[in-house]
């Protein structure tokens, strides 16, 4: 069975499947047995494509963006072995939702796996100027080292 990971952001159309597609080319380029996904803390944006300027910024840096937007499910906590919200709202939210400590250890932030981030959450660059899909690339781009790391480590440890 793969190692299973999601990312969540408030709507599903902007950081989350950013970060979505950025892991997963990563884990499939070192050809990991993982399955990488994406959602939404609400409910506004369910079946929405992802912003048309998180599509532009994944492009010009040569990532997949196809997506549908969907909000996280309490029940998917059993589904996920690693849910990493992008900011520190995210990850409250989806502590709330948890049903138990062992759903609620599941929840990492992705800062948290940068080892030079000053700042833990990823801003949210909806109401942002274009520039700012750009500095969420990057720092989405900055924490898969770290977090690649640690989902071989948990591979590993399963095996």
């Amino acid at each position: 069975m793969p190692y299973r990971v999601t990312f969540v952001c408030t709507g599903n159309i902007c950081r989350s499947p950013m970060a979505e597609h950025i892991v997963r080319r990563h884990v499939e380029e070192e050809g990991l047995d993982v399955e990488v996904d994406s959602s939404g803390t609400g409910h506004w944006h369910v079946g929405d494509p992802a912003d048309e300027r998180a599509v532009a910024t994944l492009r010009r840096a040569g990532y997949t963006s196809a997506h549908r937007a969907r909000q996280f499910e309490a029940a998917w906590f059993d589904r996920y072995d690693l849910i990493i919200a992008l900011d520190q709202g995210h990850q409250s939210d989806l502590r709330y939702l948890a049903p138990d400590e062992e759903a609620a250890a599941k929840i990492r932030l992705l800062r948290e796996f940068d080892p030079d981030a000053a700042h833990l959450d990823v801003a949210d660059p909806y109401y942002s100027r274009n520039s700012a899909f750009e500095e969420v690339r990057e720092q989405i781009e900055a924490a898969v080292p770290g977090l690649l790391d640690h989902v071989r480590e948990q591979l590993k440890n399963a095996g």
